[in-house]
């Protein structure tokens, strides 16, 4: 099975490099923008045809949230009319694609968590590009699936784990937002769920994946604090109202893992675990 990879540079691609390596009959070929842009079609149908994939996995996305409401075409093109790009050239090769999407499709007035069947209404820019992407995507590859994640990080760029452990590293308080509710998720933990749907076959559809629990942003920075070993800095709990930003985010976005559990028997692991995990990886 041949996998090309998109956004190779980024948290996820990152993780899918490291365990490329250990995932046997698969041959992996990984692009960021220097080898392939996928905001240009016919470079898509190109680099396709020079390098034939039967399993396309789109890690490549504009992940800034705030930023995304200021530059609204930038993040368009790249999340919203890209994947369209890479869908029709799968359709036209016979390929599987597999998108990666997010929590911020949903609007966060739920109270439990979202299944795949939940309605979406993104309520920022980057939300609603996602959500043309993940349409585009669907509507033109037969075979397209679609995971939806949250609040990634990683040993990888920039997150939230990695900011708070260096702003707490040069300060005696820090303020995190405590009423914004999610599931913290290892980037390693995606890049494993997908090996393993790799290894046992696509399932055209939307699945959603985060690691199982879930915190605000407050008590996720007070773990990170806690793991990393950093006692000198107290983090302060604030209200959205308080720490203003350009984007609205949803209050409530963890996601419901049943449907890709049932279908691929994907093993997800405590957020807390997970964190213990990728604090180690920093460390070490």
């Amino acid at each position: 099975m041949n996998v090309l990879v998109t956004g190779a540079n980024g948290q996820l691609g990152n993780e899918l490099q490291r365990l490329s390596s250990k995932t046997a009959g698969c041959g992996w070929c990984f692009t960021d923008v220097a080898q392939l842009d996928i905001c240009d079609p016919a470079a898509v149908s190109a680099f396709l045809a020079a390098h034939p994939a039967d399993v396309i996995v789109n890690c490549a996305a504009f992940t800034k949230v705030d930023t995304a409401e200021e530059k609204p075409e930038m993040c368009g093109r790249l999340n919203g009319i890209a994947p369209g790009y890479l869908a029709r050239a799968a359709e036209a090769c016979g390929a599987a694609l597999i998108h990666i999407s997010t929590d911020y499709v949903f609007d966060g007035t739920a109270r439990r968590p979202y299944t795949e069947t939940a309605l979406p209404c993104p309520v920022s820019v980057y939300g609603n590009t996602k959500l043309a992407g993940e349409r585009a995507v669907m509507e033109l590859c037969s075979r397209a699936m679609v995971i939806r994640t949250s609040w990634l990080y990683s040993a990888y760029g920039n997150n939230f784990v990695k900011k708070i452990i260096g702003l707490a590293s040069g300060r005696d308080t820090l303020e995190v937002v405590a009423d914004q509710t999610g599931s913290p998720t290892y980037a390693r933990d995606l890049a494993r769920a997908i090996v393993t749907v790799l290894e046992r076959g696509i399932v055209p559809g939307i699945f959603h994946f985060s690691d199982e629990g879930a915190c605000t942003w407050y008590e996720f920075a007070l773990a990170v604090l806690r793991m990393a070993g950093i006692t000198t800095c107290r983090v302060k709990p604030v209200s959205s109202w308080e720490y203003p930003a350009k984007a609205v985010r949803p209050a409530y976005s963890v996601l419901d893992k049943t449907k890709i559990k049932r279908t691929f028997g994907v093993a997800v692991p405590r957020w807390e675990a997970s964190l213990a995990e990728c604090i180690a990886a920093l460390k070490g």
